[in-house]
């Protein structure tokens, strides 16, 4: 496959970028910046995504909302509606979020996000995130969209090979702890990639 990554140099986007090429893939790094040899484009720049994902056959939106003191959450759905319009003009259709972890379902109908021990610090991020997955929903039904939300955990570590797929619930492991690496959370999106799975669904990687 062709991916254009979006975010190739974070600390989940370097890893995804390290394991699809290594699987064969070629892959088209974006930044803001354009550092490390990536191309240089904000995700809310449609012109700039249609122009950079032409040819290619799938976008990975791999961004975290702005950390500059403004509102993340209109941030993240400008990037979010950048990339649906610029996949749009660019024939694109195959497109794979790298979500959040607090829209998941912690019981029935509540969210971690809402959770009263949900860390204050990274509240308003979490709704961010949960806001895009709703506006991906209502409005990416033309697109093969899938939205990967990661265990409550994810930090760099092992590449294992080893994990578990969900939906919309939080997974735990034996120990009662939800947490992935982020080498093992490529792993588990690439194959999804990889096997066209999951479309137009919301799913969690966790061990």
């Amino acid at each position: 496959m062709k991916i254009l990554l979006l975010g190739a140099t974070g600390m989940i986007g370097s890893r995804i970028a390290a394991e699809a090429r290594s699987r064969g893939h070629e892959v088209t790094g974006v930044t803001r910046s354009g550092s490390e040899g990536t191309q240089a484009a904000q995700a809310k720049d449609a012109d700039a995504i249609a122009r950079l994902a032409a040819g290619h056959d799938a976008v990975v939106l791999s961004i975290t909302p702005p950390r500059d003191g403004s509102d993340p959450t209109s941030g993240l759905l400008e990037s979010g509606r950048g990339v649906l319009d610029g996949m749009r003009r660019a024939g694109v259709r195959r497109l794979v979020i790298v979500g959040g972890a607090g829209s998941l379902e912690v019981a029935l109908g509540l969210r971690l996000v809402d959770h009263p021990e949900f860390p204050q610090e990274w509240k308003k991020e979490a709704l961010a995130q949960a806001e895009l997955l709703g506006v991906i929903r209502d409005q990416a039904g033309d697109l093969d969209w899938t939205y990967i939300s990661p265990a409550n955990l994810i930090e760099p570590g092992e590449r294992t090979g080893d994990y578990r797929l969900g939906g919309d619930q939080v997974l735990f492991d034996a120990e009662g702890n939800s947490r992935i690496s982020a080498e093992d959370f490529a792993i588990g999106l690439l194959d999804v990639m990889e096997k066209g799975e999951a479309i137009r669904r919301r799913i969690t990687l966790a061990y």
